[in-house]
C-alpha cells in the first residue's frame, strides 16, 4: 500500500495553517525551516487577476530520487505504507538528496542532518491524520491510501463530467 496526500487547489485559501502545524509538530525552529510550502499563483493582468495557492510537501515517490542517490542508505521507503523516511543516525549531511529531489523536499536541520516530511509518521501509526491535514480549515488537504484517493478523485471527475449530460437528458 502507498499512502499519500491529495490537494484541492480550488479550496486552498493560502492561510498557511498547514505550514505552521507542520513546523509545530516537527519542532522546526530554524529560519524558514519547514517541510510543507504554500506557493501563491497569480494569473491574468489588472483588472482581471486571479490568485490560487499550491500546498506541497514531499511526494514520497515510488522510485524516490533522494533515496537512490543517498550514499549511506539513510533514506529508505517503508514497505507497509510507502513512507520515504530518514535514518538520522546514518545521514552524513552530504546534500545529494536535496540535489536529486525535483520537489525540494529535503531540509537540513541545525545538526547538519537531512530531514523531510514523513507524514507525521507517529500520528499515522496512531491512526491519526498528519498535522497539516488535521488543521486545514477548508479541507483542501486530504490523506489516505493512493488507491482510495485516486478512486475518490475519479468519482468526483465522473460526477463533474456526467452532470451536464444529466441536465440535457432530464429526469
Amino acid at each position: 500500500m502507498q499512502i499519500g496526500f491529495s490537494f484541492n487547489v480550488s479550496r486552498c485559501s493560502g492561510c498557511m495553517a498547514c505550514v505552521v502545524a507542520c513546523q509545530d509538530e516537527n519542532d522546526l525552529h530554524g529560519d524558514g525551516l519547514n517541510f510543507r510550502h504554500v506557493t501563491r499563483l497569480e494569473k491574468g493582468q489588472f483588472p482581471a487577476v486571479s490568485m490560487s495557492f499550491l500546498s506541497l510537501a514531499c511526494q514520497h515517490c515510488g522510485d524516490a530520487p533522494c533515496m537512490m542517490v543517498c550514499p549511506t542508505g539513510a533514506i529508505y521507503k517503508r514497505d507497509k505504507d510507502g513512507i520515504v523516511d530518514v535514518h538520522q543516525e546514518i545521514c552524513v549531511g552530504c546534500h545529494s538528496c536535496a540535489l536529486a529531489c525535483p520537489f525540494g523536499a529535503p531540509r537540513y536541520l541545525e545538526n547538519g542532518k537531512m530531514s523531510k516530511c514523513h507524514f507525521c509518521v507517529a500520528r499515522v501509526e496512531d491512526g491519526r491524520e498528519p498535522a497539516c491535514v488535521r488543521v486545514c480549515p477548508t479541507k483542501a488537504l486530504g490523506f489516505g491510501s493512493m488507491d482510495s484517493l485516486s478512486r475518490q478523485k475519479a468519482e468526483k471527475a465522473s460526477m463533474f463530467l456526467l452532470e451536464p449530460l444529466m441536465k440535457v437528458s432530464g429526469p
